[in-house]
């Protein structure tokens, strides 16, 4: 998969919304294996250090884990998968309410402009 780094974001804080991303799509599965560190930062093009900060962090948040000798895995948890999927929904509609505001649109206009979009795709 390819990576895509913008300056001025630091390079950790990228790897960890990217790969939060590829767990909520489900590019990496729920308890699949994750390549090695090593592997994850040279397909990344980074320092095995800034990989591994990126994934110490997915563990905190609970969204890998480790097992001592076989690596680290996506977590299986659906409860946890189910609160990235919504707290990625809300900082969705938030930066998009954000927008829309930007351009003068009120609350109402936004439903109205969000209800014809989901009647217009089905």
């Amino acid at each position: 998969m390819e990576w895509n780094f913008k300056n001025g974001i630091p390079i950790y804080t990228q790897i960890i919304d990217e790969m939060t991303m590829r767990i909520a799509s489900g590019s990496y599965e729920p308890g699949e294996k994750l390549q090695s560190v090593r592997d994850l930062a040279l397909d990344a093009g980074v320092n095995p250090n800034t990989m591994q900060r990126a994934l110490a962090e997915l563990e905190r948040r609970g969204l890998v884990y480790s097992e001592r000798t076989s690596g680290r895995f996506v977590t299986n948890d659906k409860g946890i998968l189910d609160s990235l999927h919504e707290e990625l929904a809300v900082r969705y509609f938030e930066e998009l309410e954000d927008k829309l505001r930007k351009i003068g649109m009120t609350g109402e206009e936004i439903t109205g402009a969000v209800n014809k979009w989901l009647a217009d795709i089905k």
